[in-house]
């Protein structure tokens, strides 16, 4: 199913349309009013985001708990934000929000963010099957030493099915004891691993995975089915997407581009839904990390 421009006007056309989704995907289920315990229907309160119970009033802000709490920007710009950051392959800065959403830049920063913020909020379900490990270096000197041991880079850890989906950390170094409870935590026990010949990930074929490797420094990038050649794709679309769309992202935020980029490498299948997918995570318990 396309969900195209047009869709998206002709779905979101006012902030009434909006909150009534936003109330939908997480309150659709609240039969019985729990102030009244009463059988209910929730009705739209004018001139302010809430729903009051029919029988007792008691009002629900279904913006409460999500990246729109406590934002007084129209909910229609919050939406076309998340439109624009789903509809490309390479992300939109707060600069180019800040044109077409009339706002101002630390307005278009901050909804940026909060946005990637919901792209990170996914769920915990465990990488299975062939999955491909490795890392990178992002950010810092642009000129010196390139890849592991470069000056002032920021180190991410990169996890990725074989045609699937994609889990990406901000980790301080690669040491054994950094990327094995990682590893533990978003891969399932029995997959096959698949990295280059850095020590760290030896302990993997002792740890009840199945562990195997390519050797980059005797120039070896593909042996059978074994290789990175996935994860090294991801890379390189971040860097050119960091460098051609951002120019330079800070080492504190750099976390949140990384989700942002591994959502939709995650979604890569689907990229017209791109959207509906990010809406959804509105309905989870809460839609904001912080």
């Amino acid at each position: 199913m396309k969900f195209t421009i047009s869709d998206f006007r002709k779905k979101f056309p006012n902030d009434n349309a909006c909150l009534d989704e936003v109330f939908r995907l997480r309150h659709s289920d609240m039969k019985i009013c729990p102030e009244c315990e009463k059988e209910t229907k929730f009705h739209r309160v004018k001139n302010r985001r809430c729903y009051e119970c029919q029988w007792c009033g008691r009002q629900v802000y279904p913006t409460k708990g999500t990246i729109f709490e406590k934002s007084t920007t129209p909910l229609t710009h919050w939406f076309y934000a998340m439109y624009l950051m789903t509809a490309t392959r390479s992300g939109v800065s707060a600069k180019e929000l800040e044109r077409q959403l009339g706002v101002t830049y630390k307005c278009a920063w901050r909804m940026a963010h909060q946005i990637r913020k919901l792209m990170g909020n996914g769920t915990n379900e465990k990488l299975t099957g062939t999955v491909e490990i490795d890392d990178t270096y992002i950010g810092g000197k642009r000129k010196g030493k390139r890849g592991r041991g470069a000056e002032g880079k920021t180190i991410i850890f990169g996890m990725v099915e074989r045609k699937g989906n994609l889990k990406a950390v901000k980790v301080d170094n690669i040491k054994r004891k950094t990327v094995a409870p990682i590893i533990a935590e978003s891969i399932e026990t029995g997959s096959k691993i698949h990295s280059d010949e850095l020590l760290s990930y030896r302990f993997l074929s002792r740890a009840d995975y199945d562990h195997d490797y390519v050797k980059h420094s005797t120039k070896e990038f593909v042996r059978n089915d074994c290789h990175t050649q996935a994860i090294d794709g991801f890379w390189s679309q971040l860097k050119r997407s960091i460098s051609g769309t951002h120019v330079w992202i800070s080492k504190k935020h750099s976390q949140k581009y990384v989700d942002e980029f591994a959502f939709r490498y995650s979604l890569r299948q689907t990229p017209t839904t791109m959207f509906i997918h990010l809406l959804n995570r509105l309905s989870q318990p809460s839609s904001v990390r912080h």
